[in-house]
């Protein structure tokens, strides 16, 4: 169930706020959604990666002659067959080197198991099996670097030539030392997160084809359409040559941020001039698909004897992998999220992350802000214990409120509803069940989050769309926005639908098309409602101003006069209906469309010691509670109950607030017990959804979404983001819900039978 916290103040909607139908759910319900992989061309050929068996080695020989030789195998490609096989690296936080690069296909060295090194093209499924098998590739095997911290010791092996330290961040607020001297109470942990994997159930696939204006278009899963940019760069030709839709994905959660599938299809296409599919299986998804990072934490909190937090000693260590992709700003979300949702006036955070011979680390759902939750919640937790104060209280007393500034100097211009999700959860959680059995013990546990929304200010970020009007009345939506599940296209059609009073049913939306969308940029960091809902409520604006303007003219009455409402144009003659609006305006000069682009607020970038007035857009805050069951017996971790609260400022549509923040939590579930990428010296041994352990239904409890509207957001109709927000406090809440229950607290994820066995035998020592 859903329940709505709403603030004082609101001016009425009639379809914004509402629980609607998305225009997506009836075909998906159906079964009927055609996804990338659904697509196929006449003619088409298919595509496979060749990729290194090793994490580390140098490439000596390479021999496409037998695989050439296979009936069926129509071309096979290296990396010295790329028109451009170097892709630039755009990170951030290091200075005196330039990053390097990725690779299409790896030439002269691998650095990462299941690295792509050759690209086979082949008439069907058979051929390019054997045409993969035939490749011959052989390695000189280099040492392997697998470990982050060893691999920031000095005269280690080097992944990259200049060491192996990728990116590092700083944070120095306060005098930390005098408060920790100041101190009545020190408390120290240290925390570990694992690798984890997307898991989505559609794979990496696209289909590519040669249009006849010369254009390869490419039919893909992707969150990000603007890619086309650097698939034009790969295959060397310019911009306008490459088009990339994106249909309905199947799932993305960050792993479709970055390219996959669409060089390698375009490069097949231009090789072949015929059209070719390609589509990952689930264990190259699992082995080389960029993962989340992987991260350990060493906290020390200083705080008064009455539970104020004093100070804040951090050290962040993240496994980037072996290429930077987006490792330096998720490190830069982590070092602005160490801290957590609470004031301290003094805080010191030294982050680095580390190339190692594992596969990359890229963008994840909630992307840095999710791993340093884990660290922040237990800490405040110990601080309460070891003053005698209340774990909720300390939270509240301790929360940051508008005005204050995050250690990073920004300040928070927006509500800060984080008591109110404190006191949501706890009025919903319900009384403590019963154990089970006497071998059994229910635990409550409790955890709270911030997590900023929308792209860094310094990226410069702007998102386009364009709303018109046909001649029956009805309304189209244009906009370049990737729909990953969340619902983004139904959101932009109930904006459009609310400011141009047309029912939802006569909006149509189209989006995702590089070539005939106006651009939104991609479907990442929470950051579409913000930016193409901001531009769609700007186009819908502008375009009800020029509807109103054209009955004005064609009537002769003033503008001031008229109303934009449900039926058509309200004027002192009676009500236009739509259709003859849109012939008036048309009789008038008067344009039945218009097109806005929406600009974040931009902001210098930020140096590596990082203190600035504004690093993101805005911040979006909330509470869960769960109750537990663990078997003392065996440490299996059975979760009952749970609550997640969350301030989106204003549901656009609450049912999708909903779907986001239970799906998000049966996601950060299975990143606290269960989930982890398991390596062997940088060998991925996780090949398979039977070694990878996702929750089920039967793991999952009755999830509660409390949805909270403070009426403040820099999105449209002040809406706040809640994509990602709602997988943070995942795994603090089942954590401390496990050290109520045992007396002692899992800091190590996932929280495995034999993890929690420790705590019970820690807690029964203690």
């Amino acid at each position: 169930m859903t329940e709505t916290v709403r603030d004082q103040v609101r001016r009425p909607t009639r379809v914004v706020n509402t629980s609607v139908l998305r225009n997506d759910a009836r075909e998906k319900l159906l079964g009927r959604t055609r996804y990338a992989g659904d697509f196929d061309v006449a003619g088409q050929l298919h595509a496979r990666l060749v990729r290194s068996p090793v994490p580390s080695a140098r490439i000596v020989a390479k021999d496409a002659s037998a695989a050439l030789a296979i009936p069926g195998v129509v071309a096979v490609l290296f990396g010295e067959d790329v028109p451009n096989n170097e892709i630039p690296t755009n990170t951030a936080g290091i200075k005196g080197r330039p990053l390097p690069p990725s690779w299409v296909l790896a030439t002269d060295r691998v650095r990462y198991h299941g690295e792509p090194v050759a690209l086979v093209v082949a008439a069907n499924p058979r051929a390019l099996a054997a045409g993969e098998a035939a490749v011959e590739v052989e390695y000189d095997l280099l040492p392997v670097v697998s470990d982050p911290e060893r691999a920031l010791e000095p005269d280690g092996p080097e992944v990259h030539e200049g060491g192996n330290l990728l990116s590092q961040w700083e944070i120095d607020r306060g005098d930390v030392d005098a408060a920790f001297a100041d101190a009545d109470v020190v408390v120290e942990g240290r925390y570990e997160a694992q690798v984890v994997d997307h898991a989505y159930l559609e794979p990496e696939t696209g289909v590519g084809w040669l249009d006849d204006e010369g254009v390869i278009n490419i039919r893909v899963s992707t969150q990000e359409i603007e890619h086309y940019r650097r698939i034009a760069h790969v295959v060397g030709l310019s911009d306008s040559k490459v088009r990339v839709q994106s249909p309905y994905l199947g799932g993305g959660f960050g792993g479709k941020e970055d390219m996959t599938v669409e060089p390698y299809i375009a490069l097949a296409v231009q090789r072949t001039g015929r059209p070719v599919k390609m589509t990952w299986t689930r264990q190259e998804s699992l082995t080389a698909r960029a993962k989340r990072h992987p991260v350990r934490m060493s906290y020390r909190t200083a705080a008064t004897a009455d539970g104020q937090l004093l100070a804040h000693d951090i050290e962040v260590v993240s496994d980037a992998g072996a290429y930077p992709l987006l490792s330096g700003f998720v490190l830069l979300y982590i070092t602005l999220n160490a801290a957590g949702p609470y004031r301290c006036d003094n805080v010191r955070v030294r982050s680095r992350a580390a190339y190692t011979n594992n596969t990359p680390g890229s963008a994840f759902r909630g992307f840095g802000g999710m791993q340093p939750v884990l660290g922040y919640e237990a800490q405040i937790d110990k601080v309460a214990d070891a003053t005698g104060q209340d774990r909720v209280e300390i939270r509240k007393r301790n929360a940051f409120t508008a005005g204050d500034r995050i250690p990073a100097g920004q300040r928070i211009e927006t509500a800060v509803w984080l008591p109110q999700c404190i006191d949501a959860v706890l009025e919903r959680i319900g009384p403590r069940p019963e154990p089970s059995s006497p071998d059994h013990r229910v635990g409550l546990g409790l955890a709270c989050n911030v997590q900023p929304y929308g792209r860094v200010a310094w990226m410069n970020d702007s998102a386009s769309a364009w709303v018109g009007c046909e001649r029956n009345g009805d309304v189209v939506v244009r906009c370049g926005v990737p729909d990953v599940g969340g619902g983004q296209v139904s959101s932009l059609a109930q904006i459009a639908a609310e400011v141009l009073h047309v029912p939802m049913e006569k909006v149509t939306v189209h989006f995702g098309d590089s070539a005939r969308t106006p651009l939104a940029g991609r479907t990442t960091a929470t950051r579409q409602l913000y930016m193409s809902g901001n531009a769609v409520l700007a186009a819908a604006r502008a375009l009800r101003a020029q509807l109103v303007e054209g009955v004005g003219r064609g009537s002769g009455h003033a503008t001031a006069a008229l109303t934009l409402a449900e039926g058509g144009v309200i004027t002192p003659d009676g009500v236009v209906p739509l259709a003859e609006v849109v012939m008036m305006c048309l009789a008038n000069g008067v344009a039945i469309n218009a097109m806005e682009t929406y600009f974040a607020p931009t902001a210098p970038p930020v140096a590596q010691r990082v203190d600035a007035e504004r690093i993101v857009p805005d911040f979006t805050f909330g509470a869960h509670a769960a109750y537990v069951e663990v078997d003392t017996r065996t440490g299996e971790v059975r979760p009952l109950r749970y609550v997640a609260a969350h301030d989106v400022g204003r549901a656009i549509n609450p049912a999708s607030v909903r779907g986001q923040i239970e799906g998000a939590v049966v996601q950060g579930i299975g990143y606290a017990l269960s989930e982890r990428i398991v390596y062997d010296e940088g060998v991925n041994l996780t090949g398979a959804f039977y070694q990878y352990a996702i929750p089920t239904a039967a793991d999952c409890p009755e999830i509660e979404a409390v949805v909270l509207e403070s009426g403040e957001g820099v999105g449209p109709f002040n809406a706040r983001g809640i994509g990602e927000p709602p997988i943070g406090p995942c795994a603090a809440t089942l954590a401390s819900a496990v050290e109520d229950a045992v007396g002692a607290r899992p800091t190590t994820l996932p929280m495995l039978a034999e993890r929690v066995r420790s705590c019970i035998d820690e807690g029964t020592r203690s």
